[in-house]
């Protein structure tokens, strides 16, 4: 265990929860109403049942540290999304009606961060029999 570690631990554990939270509040908020929402912008309806699902299982999988690098792939074209189809516009920190792109651009690079670094600090895929042999691999070389 190295500090390295322990840093990409954290930010995969926080980047996990706010994803957790950002998906929970769009299922109690009524998934069919945020349907409307993107259809509203021109995107398709179902994808805000995609999008609301995966920020609610993918910021469990991120917490548990299960499948790091594929979440971290679906959260950077979500903010990626976000960004460019709905927060672009109001500029990086906002115009007074909307809130600007800054905590998305933020949250992009973080799963940025975790896809080219992984973590391995307290998650199960580092319990893994292929995580583990590669580890050992790692350590042999």
């Amino acid at each position: 265990m190295n500090k390295e570690e322990i840093g990409n631990f954290l930010l995969r554990a926080i980047l996990g929860v706010t994803f957790f939270m950002h998906g929970l509040s769009k299922f109690k908020g009524g998934l069919s109403n945020l349907a409307g929402w993107f259809e509203s912008l021109g995107l398709p309806g179902f994808m805000a049942y995609a999008v609301g699902t995966i920020e609610l299982i993918g910021g469990i999988a991120l917490v548990l540290g299960l499948g790091t690098r594929i979440f971290s792939v679906l959260f950077i074209l979500i903010m990626a999304g976000a960004i460019i189809f709905v927060k672009f516009g109001a500029g990086f920190l906002g115009n007074g009606e909307m809130a600007g792109f800054e905590l998305d651009l933020v949250l992009l690079v973080i799963a940025l961060h975790l896809l080219i670094n992984g973590s391995r600090f307290f998650s199960l895929d580092s319990m893994l029999p292929t995580a583990k042999k590669k580890l050992n691999m790692e350590i042999i070389q």
